[in-house]
């Protein structure tokens, strides 16, 4: 009998005492094992390891754990693992994990895009206007060394600047930081790869090599 059915059943069960200070002791360990998932989880966030969303969303959870365990084994010892929510927390962490939905390689000259990957929608009469804003460094629109602005759908536009050409990314939810070094790391590497071409104008775009492709699979042009 879990501890919601003792709620509503008058039978009364009487384990020993022995038992009871087993079942505390058991659920005072759990209670603290889950504050030290906090003071690791306030850690990560200040690491830059995990997003805003993550971390609301896990500490709300293991602050609720907490309570309904507390709350539980002051009535019911014995029944504290009813109240314990684990393995609940990676779920969480996987929802609100930023996930890349799209890409698009922009020329910084001209605005033209060049390439997209995956389903890139916004238009190129809203995305130009942007770049221009973001390569002008206008603090007014992205503030002080900022490239993520919000858009429609609570998606994160990502702008990963080169010499020569911008790499967009959309994503599902607010990337971390190593995310956006990974796309650094790929948008310098596919302009030393594909220097010769885009200092030629205008940019034959069929003789692009997308290094970034093993990671994130076919551009289409």
């Amino acid at each position: 009998m879990n501890w919601l059915e003792r709620v509503l059943s008058t039978k009364k069960d009487s384990p020993s005492q022995k038992d009871t200070a087993t079942a505390s002791d058991d659920a005072r360990a759990y209670i603290e094992k889950v504050r030290k998932k906090i003071d690791k989880l306030v850690g990560d966030f200040s690491k830059h390891k995990i997003n805003a969303a993550q971390f609301q969303e896990l500490y709300s959870h293991y602050q609720l754990e907490i309570r309904r365990i507390e709350a539980v084994a002051a009535v019911w010892p014995e029944e504290w693992k009813d109240a314990a929510r684990e393995g609940q927390s990676v779920v969480i962490r996987k929802k609100h994990m930023a996930t890349a939905q799209a890409y698009a390689v922009y020329e910084n000259e001209s605005g033209i895009p060049l390439a997209t990957l995956g389903q890139f929608t916004l238009d190129p009469a809203l995305v130009v206007p942007m770049l221009s804003s973001y390569h002008s460094a206008t603090k007014e629109i992205f503030g002080a060394g900022m490239r993520i602005t919000e858009i429609e759908g609570g998606q994160r536009l990502c702008f990963i600047q080169g010499k020569h050409t911008t790499l967009l990314a959309i994503f599902k939810n607010e990337p971390i930081p190593g995310q956006l070094e990974y796309l650094d790391s790929l948008q310098r590497d596919f302009e030393s790869a594909n220097l010769p071409v885009l200092t030629l104008k205008p940019i034959a775009v069929d003789q692009l090599i997308f290094p970034h492709q093993y990671f994130l699979g076919e551009w289409r042009e």
